[in-house]
């Protein structure tokens, strides 16, 4: 890899696409650079694991509950004794709707992407033409170096 890694040419791909696939080298540090990069071009980058997440569209675009871990308290009453249910809002609608003026749009990163079926990265692949603000890149694999491919390449291919 180059010492000095300026990222334009991804972030000119990204920019065309909306939706990305990365590989990434799995010592970790060099996707970093590139949010870095893409920082700096003007977008808020939102990382996030792809592990825990659930229904994509209602985490990102819905108000929707979420039971943490109960840890041994349990609920009062006459619900199950399953915990509380506390509501968090919708993460990709919250971040767009506080952008400065003055920035691009919101880059979702997600890492872990592997984990994820067939159907929700078609629905990821799918969310640029949707929220025109928002740019998805999902970690895919391992590489020997940062490379990456349209989302939409990689859905026809599987």
């Amino acid at each position: 890899m180059a010492l000095i890694v300026t990222g334009k040419t991804f972030i000119r791909e990204l920019e065309a696409a909306g939706a990305m696939a990365a590989y990434v080298p799995l010592e970790g540090g060099a996707e970093g650079r590139y949010q870095r990069r893409v920082r700096a071009a003007g977008y808020r980058v939102l990382t996030l694991t792809a592990r825990g997440l659930g229904d994509l569209s209602s985490y990102l675009f819905q108000v929707h509950g979420v039971r943490p871990p109960h840890l041994g308290k349990k609920t009062t009453g006459r619900e199950g004794a399953v915990g509380y249910r506390y509501f968090l809002p919708p993460i990709a609608t919250y971040e767009i709707e506080t952008l400065p003026a003055e920035s691009k749009g919101v880059v979702l990163w997600l890492m872990e992407g592997i984990i994820l079926s067939q159907q929700e990265l078609e629905f990821l692949a799918a969310l640029p033409s949707m929220e025109s603000r928002l740019k998805v890149v999902v970690e895919l694999g391992g590489d020997r170096q940062f490379s990456w491919k349209p989302l939409k390449s990689v859905l026809a291919a599987a």
